[in-house]
Order: C-alpha cells, then structure tokens, then sequence
C-alpha cells in the first residue's frame, strides 16, 4: 500500500511535471494542509467513538451495582434492606475516593515494578493533558463492581463500619495490584496502550 503521508516539496515536483508549474508550490502547500486536516478530524472522530463506546461500557458495569443491590436485598431480612441499600451505595461512593487516591496509582502508575504501580497517586502528574479520563472511570467501575460482588456474602454478618473498610481496601488496595499483574508488561501481562 501507498504511503499517505504529504509533502509540499513531492507535490511541486509532481504538480510542476504535469504543466501546472504556475504556482505549484502554493497549490502544494494546500493541498498537504487539506490532508493534514482531514488527518486530525478522522482521528477526533475515531476519539470520540472511543470514548463514547468505553462510557456506555462504563455505564453497563456501574449498573451492575444496581443488580447487586437487589441481589442482596432480596437475599436479606427485611429489616436489614436498607442497612444493604446503603452499603452498596457507599460501597461505591468510598470504592471512589479510595480507587482515585490510590488504586489507580497501584494499577497504572508508570514506571512501575512487577508488583505495584509507583505513580499517579490521586492522578498527579499524569503523563499527558490528553489523558483519557473515561479510562480511569471504567477501571473504577470494575474495582467497585469487585467489591460490590462480595457485598451479598456478607450481608447480615457484618457490623457496616467492618464492611466500609474491607471494600476501601479492596478497592483501593487490593483490586488495583490484581489488576497491575495482568495488565502492565512488566508483570508479565498484555496492556492496550491508553
């Protein structure tokens, strides 16, 4: 296949062979600037797909929660409904902060070793201003779909304050280090660049 990439100087030599020498170099230079452009626009519209796809997905898993919660409701003593309403609620809310502060870091942080990610504690410092932060929200979405899992197995069994420090740490803590092995080539994994 060809190449498509445009240079003003190969188009003059091309436009010039083919009686157009008049101003061939300015007729050159647009048309380059025309590809240039159509260029970026097909690449923000492949963006723009993208993340459309990965917050409708990102939508999906976050539902999830819902699920769960009617899972465990059902499941549950009427008296104790709420009680499981809640903790799903702050099951997430909590899954929030903590995977934000920390569990990404832990999952994605570069450079890392084979164990845990080193950087991005809070998203500081992340690596370029076109980060796409739908990613970090479906990662999320699955770290809190992790802990809500385990949500209806415990449901009865626990005092509340137990159970918001358990999903906190495996939201924040341990997810993200599962999630690192599997995702970075460093641990051995296959990562799909973001």
């Amino acid at each position: 296949m060809a190449d498509a990439t445009c240079s003003a100087s190969a188009l003059a030599a091309l436009l010039a062979a083919g009686g157009m020498s008049s101003n061939a170099t300015g007729a050159a230079q647009y048309i380059c600037s025309n590809f240039e452009a159509m260029g970026l626009r097909t690449t923000d519209v492949s963006t723009a797909v993208d993340t459309t796809f990965l917050l409708f997905s990102t939508y999906l898993v976050f539902s999830m929660q819902l699920g769960f919660a009617m899972l465990c409701a059902g499941s549950v003593r009427a008296k104790n409904t709420l009680n499981i309403m809640l903790t799903n609620v702050l099951d997430a809310a909590a899954g929030a902060v903590f995977y934000y502060i920390f569990g990404f870091a832990f999952a994605f942080g570069t450079p890392s070793n084979p164990f845990i990610g080193r950087h991005f504690f809070g998203l500081e410092s992340i690596p370029s201003p076109g980060f796409d932060y739908s990613y970090f929200l479906f990662q999320w979405a699955f770290a809190i779909a992790a802990a809500g899992i385990t949500s209806g197995s415990i449901a009865e069994r626990t005092q509340f304050v137990a159970y918001l420090i358990y999903s906190c740490f495996l939201t924040g803590f341990v997810y993200p280090i599962v999630s690192h092995w599997f995702y970075l080539p460093t641990a051995g994994g296959r990562r799909v660049e973001i």
